[in-house]
């Protein structure tokens, strides 16, 4: 998902977006300590989302304090 993507979402959108990309990244923590990943670049995608939408929360909060 792109970041502009991202921007468009409401707080509650990206809310549960940050849930769902927290439980998958947990459970390729999970796989990859027990089993080979067939894709080891999800995990890189998945804690870049993950840090994404945190920053974008984080700008949306600053820019309400300012205000």
């Amino acid at each position: 998902m792109k970041v502009s993507e991202l921007r468009e979402m409401s707080d509650e959108q990206l809310q549960l977006q940050l849930r769902d990309a927290c439980e998958n990244l947990f459970r390729l923590r999970i796989q990859s300590q027990t089993e080979r990943l067939d894709a080891p670049s999800e995990l890189r995608r998945h804690r870049r989302m993950v840090a994404q939408i945190k920053t974008i929360q984080r700008q949306r909060e600053m820019s309400v304090q300012g205000n």
